[in-house]
């Protein structure tokens, strides 16, 4: 189920990394990285957000919502704001360490830095080429938008299709049951 308060964390630090301030089409661009790697690594997504192709390469398209304004809960407005220049994001509250991430494991801190420690240096314009170049699951959807279903990504990262299908699978299991508890609770 998707974590709006997760997802505003990990964007809050990566923006830390970054001094607090970056572009959203970068910002998305790292998100969607991590995104992958949790995949690569766990089989699983860091933001079970769903996954899209638009003309600038893959996107989340809640968080696209989040940046857009479309917070539902609040969260992501006291982690992240508007930037002084259009287009772009900063950290609404500087002081945070690493305790105030509670929402983030150190598994999804460990893959936050490699993602920075890999793509930090890259501009934005270089990470739409990279993810155009070295992400298959991303398909030029013309103007529009496409989905990127589970199974793309877990092919795209080296699954065959049996195993995709299964893993797949898993993912779609795992977020029926958190809505069911989400709504006992």
């Amino acid at each position: 189920m998707f974590n709006e308060e997760k997802v505003a964390q990990m964007a809050a630090y990566l923006l830390g990394q970054r001094g607090g301030q970056m572009s959203y089409l970068k910002l998305m661009k790292l998100l969607y990285l991590a995104d992958r790697t949790s995949m690569e690594r766990f089989d699983e997504p860091m933001t079970d957000d769903a996954w899209v192709s638009m003309d600038k390469g893959p996107v989340l398209s809640t968080v696209l919502e989040l940046m857009q304004g479309a917070s539902r809960s609040g969260e992501w407005n006291s982690w992240i704001a508007g930037g002084p220049v259009p287009y772009e994001v900063s950290l609404a509250c500087r002081d945070s360490d690493r305790d105030s991430f509670d929402e983030l494991s150190d598994a999804d801190v460990e893959i936050l830095d490699e993602v920075w420690q890999r793509f930090g240096a890259m501009t934005r314009w270089e990470l739409v080429e990279y993810t155009h170049l070295h992400c298959p699951e991303w398909h030029d959807p013309h103007g529009s938008m496409r989905p990127i279903r589970p199974q793309d990504m877990f092919q795209a990262i080296g699954r065959t299709p049996e195993e995709a299908d299964e893993l797949s699978a898993e993912i779609f299991q795992r977020r029926e049951l958190r809505q069911v508890m989400g709504r006992l609770a």
